[in-house]
């Protein structure tokens, strides 16, 4: 009896929760409304973000970001997809850059819930992707890097308030 070959899904998810000690709304805002700070709280990992086209926070603008990944420099081009201030969510889709080599397409979704009666909060970081082939590592290193950044952006608010 012949059994059927399960070909293994090219299309992917990987996601992260860190717990930060700074507001959830200013977290939000540095991703939505001031991204070129990102890079001054984690200068190891972003060197530079600009905005190229458009508005920040507002779907359709073209944002390019500038970082560091497997030791060596990257780039990306991205568009916001989706905004939703009340519930400090933002969407990113790649559509240029080093992640269009080895990726289909590549979504960044970031989602910061406030905790309840307190200060400080949740950030959900989402990547859903799909690889180009099965010889395409699932990008759990980017991640990483992701926490990373985070918890670099949770000590720079931190030290501002």
């Amino acid at each position: 009896m012949a059994q059927a070959m399960l070909k293994p899904s090219l299309q992917g998810e990987v996601e992260a929760d860190i717990e930060i000690k700074a507001s959830a709304t200013k977290f939000y805002h540095m991703f939505a409304v001031r991204p070129q700070d990102v890079s001054k709280a984690s200068p190891e990992s972003v060197q530079r973000c600009s905005v190229q086209e458009g508005e920040m926070g507002r779907v359709g603008t073209l944002v390019t970001w500038n970082y560091f990944y497997d030791g060596k420099p990257k780039f990306a081009r991205e568009m916001i997809e989706a905004v939703d201030p009340k519930m400090n969510m933002i969407k990113f889709r790649v559509i240029e850059g080093d992640l269009m080599e080895e990726f289909k397409n590549f979504l960044f979704k970031i989602q910061v819930t406030p905790k309840k009666g307190g200060l400080g909060g949740v950030v959900k970081w989402n990547m859903s992707y799909e690889r180009i082939d099965e010889n395409v590592a699932h990008p759990e290193s980017l991640l990483k890097l992701c926490v990373k950044m985070a918890k670099d952006i949770d000590e720079m608010l931190l030290s501002k308030e």
